[in-house]
């Protein structure tokens, strides 16, 4: 009788770590999963939203080297460089409302007298808008015009158009912050 009442408690002690064991297996199996499922979330993630968002950050970051490198060329005076971003019909507005066509723009920056000795451009903001993009931001530039000093402070607006896969400007405008 002793014997057969050790049985069952063994059976029964054998069903309990069998259960243990499958309990184990489910809460390895839902951690992995947990994991598993982490993961793919994690991946999915770091790949942009869409294409069009990926080839949207790719034009942003061109068109900020774009506009800086403008400015770096019109500041050393490498105007001749500067030609090949500017659209056949580009128009540019300075602030005292003169116009002028991409062949003017050029003539007018080819002076002798004009000596650059600081160009910068800060605040830049890109809008996309598919093949068409407005930058603004702020513009300062200091140097000396036939020997006199200047110091310019100024808001401007781009317009950059993509044609044959290259961005160019197509317009351009400069105001005088204002005082307020």
């Amino acid at each position: 009788m002793a014997a057969g009442e050790s049985l069952p408690q063994r059976q029964g002690v054998r069903r309990d770590r069998r259960n243990l064991r499958f309990g184990a297996a489910i809460c390895l199996d839902n951690q992995m999963l947990k994991y598993l499922f982490s993961s793919a979330v994690l991946a999915v993630l770091m790949i942009p939203a869409s294409p069009a968002q990926a080839q949207e950050e790719s034009d942003a970051a061109q068109l900020r080297t774009l506009e800086l490198q403008v400015t770096e060329l019109y500041k050393q005076r490498k105007i001749d460089r500067i030609a090949p971003l500017l659209d056949e019909d580009f128009v540019i507005t300075f602030e005292d409302g003169s116009v002028y066509s991409k062949t003017g723009y050029m003539s007018y920056n080819a002076a002798d007298s004009l000596h650059i000795t600081e160009a910068e451009t800060l605040d830049l903001k890109i809008r996309l808008h598919g093949n068409t993009a407005v930058l603004t931001g702020m513009y300062h530039e200091r140097g000396d015009d036939k020997g006199k000093p200047y110091d310019y402070r100024d808001r401007f607006t781009d317009v950059w158009m993509k044609k044959g896969g290259k961005w160019r400007m197509i317009a351009s405008h400069y105001a005088l912050p204002s005082d307020k």
